[in-house]
């Protein structure tokens, strides 16, 4: 039978961290977000009003599921509601879930979580699950007042196999060349980095000043947009650089960093994290030139795949679309509670799940009908540069 116990910090001298280690080990589709060093960063990084929740489930001597939950208050509508979230969440663009535990066992977990952590909402993003598995938490969903599975994106993958020993064929093989044309032109030159803990705070620290002048930056989207999110990733890239799991590919003018793609590499899989450029280089093409120095360093060193971490689920402009040999599925879950406060959620989405349809046909017959607008013609001729589409992974 398992045993239970709650936990309130990863960073407690006693918490079991080699067995931690080993049940992350255990499950095969974990990812550098589940590392203890990413997830420590995520816990120093929580404010007064989150408090964190760890549950941990051991048989015998052997740890068997490690839960870190972050509870808080979001808006529904205007309404203030309890919400619990897995820690890390929203910088963590894939997680596993670090559970080996049967299914009656799991059953018993989600009891001990909302006897512990009263919420209207339970909610873990960005789930991998293994392919023809059933997920154990699909047991949660019956014991729910309204549960939700969703798809959160199909993230493109790439197979690095013999064939990219050989140059890209079609449409991605003319961009390719016109986008190393106008590199070679300018004097730019590609550099891979392997940052270790020492390295990796001016590395940050230089591509936070691309990120603060490119588009993200304008739109305060990136991962250094706010002063919490800047110290999070600077913990957790400093963590895992230690452990020899960033990789970097730059492109440098002048010995200025231009543009970047910053990834995590784990059991031959890169993580292809964030990027940006500097926006009076736009036209030079730099994401394709440096995802190719991404298969290539692959190719060097043996890993086996390059991932696009994570990606908007409509319409995603990751380049990594035209290399993709498969597609990963991250999912979303959200278990509304027995309490008044989940009952009215769970009835409140079942209600836009309603509305929601009929909405976006009013919306249609509204653009259908809506009569033609008379263009005139401008006075005075612009001429509009190359707009420079979001190429990324979310972040």
């Amino acid at each position: 039978m398992a045993r239970f116990e709650w936990r309130t910090s990863l960073c407690a001298p006693d918490f079991p961290a080699a067995a931690y280690e080993a049940l992350r080990l255990r499950v095969t589709d974990h990812t550098p977000f589940n590392s203890l060093g990413w997830l420590i960063a995520a816990e120093q990084t929580l404010d007064t009003n989150e408090h964190l929740h760890i549950l941990l489930g051991w048989e015998a001597d052997e740890l068997r599921l490690c839960l870190p939950l972050v509870a808080g208050r979001e808006r529904f509508g205007g309404l203030p509601f309890a919400v619990v979230h897995h820690l890390g969440y929203p910088l963590a663009d894939r997680l596993a879930l670090l559970s080996v535990l049967a299914a009656d066992e799991m059953r018993q977990a989600l009891l001990l979580i909302r006897q512990r952590i009263p919420h209207a909402l339970l909610q873990l993003n960005e789930l991998s699950e293994p392919a023809g598995e059933e997920s154990v938490l699909t047991q949660w969903m019956a014991r729910s007042s309204n549960a939700e599975r969703r798809l959160s994106c199909r993230v493109p993958v790439h197979l690095i196999s013999d064939a990219d020993h050989q140059e890209v064929s079609g449409d991605p093989r003319y961009k390719l060349r016109r986008a190393r044309k106008r590199i070679a032109a300018c004097g730019a030159v590609v550099r891979r980095i392997t940052p270790d803990a020492l390295t990796m705070g001016p590395l940050l620290q230089a591509i936070g000043e691309v990120e603060a002048v490119s588009w993200k930056g304008d739109e305060g989207v990136g991962i250094f947009a706010t002063e919490r999110s800047r110290r999070c990733i600077e913990n957790a890239f400093t963590a895992l650089a230690a452990q020899g799991l960033v990789r970097v590919v730059t492109l440098e003018l002048d010995g200025r960093c231009i543009s970047y793609r910053l990834g995590l590499l784990e059991q031959g899989r890169l993580y292809d994290y964030n990027l940006a450029f500097l926006p009076q280089y736009a036209d030079l093409g730099s994401g394709r030139v440096l995802l190719e120095e991404w298969i290539r360093w692959g190719l060097d060193d043996h890993w086996r795949w390059i991932d696009a971490s994570r990606v908007s689920l409509e319409n995603s402009s990751h380049q990594l679309h035209e290399r993709m040999t498969g597609q990963l599925e991250h999912w979303r879950w959200s278990f509304y509670s027995w309490r008044p406060s989940g009952v009215l959620l769970g009835l409140g989405l079942r209600l836009w799940q309603r509305l929601k349809p009929k909405l976006q046909q009013w919306r249609a017959r509204q653009v259908t009908t809506k009569p033609a607008s008379v263009v005139k013609p401008a006075t005075h001729p612009t001429t509009e540069g190359e707009h420079a589409s979001p190429s990324h992974s979310q972040r």
